[in-house]
């Protein structure tokens, strides 16, 4: 099993957002050093960037292990299993009629989410350092380092 932690960060004026995931192993321990991957991602929004980050997560860790807990704080993410169906039913379009602006993106999650055995995970993020249990502070990690990757990039 695999541990997989996803976040991002968008500047809301560019609309340019970092996205970035850790891989923890079942067997890892907190002391070992864990690496980071990030990715900048252009013309996005906080929505879409959570996708984007957790699909590229997704493709780079495909056939690693065969099981995969996702740890996201993006409630959209969470929700999405169980609006699978309504989607598909409606044929993606919203309540007005148009196909939503995130449809190919909500496609590839869910065939993704068929391929692969994996469960999501809700955090809460930004919480208070004295409540934090192991998940949390590596959820932290990804983060502060989508956070600082752009604010460093300037973007």
């Amino acid at each position: 099993m695999i541990r997989l932690f996803c976040d991002g960060s968008v500047n809301a004026h560019t609309h340019v957002g970092v996205g970035a995931y850790l891989i923890v192993p079942e067997n890892s321990t907190q002391d070992e050093a864990l690496h980071v991957k990030l990715k900048i991602f252009p013309e996005t929004s906080s929505t879409k960037l959570e996708l984007q980050t957790l699909l590229w997560a997704m493709e780079e860790v495909c056939g690693m292990s065969d099981e995969l807990v996702i740890y996201t704080d993006s409630q959209n993410i969470i929700t999405l299993p169980s609006r699978k169906e309504r989607f598909e039913r409606r044929g993606y379009e919203t309540n007005h009629k148009k196909i939503h602006e995130h449809a190919e993106l909500y496609q590839a999650f869910y065939r993704v989410m068929e391929e692969v055995n994996c469960s999501l995970v809700k955090v809460k993020g930004h919480k208070l350092e004295c409540d934090k249990d192991a998940m949390d502070r590596y959820f932290t990690l990804v983060d502060r380092a989508s956070r600082e990757a752009l604010r460093k990039s300037g973007l």
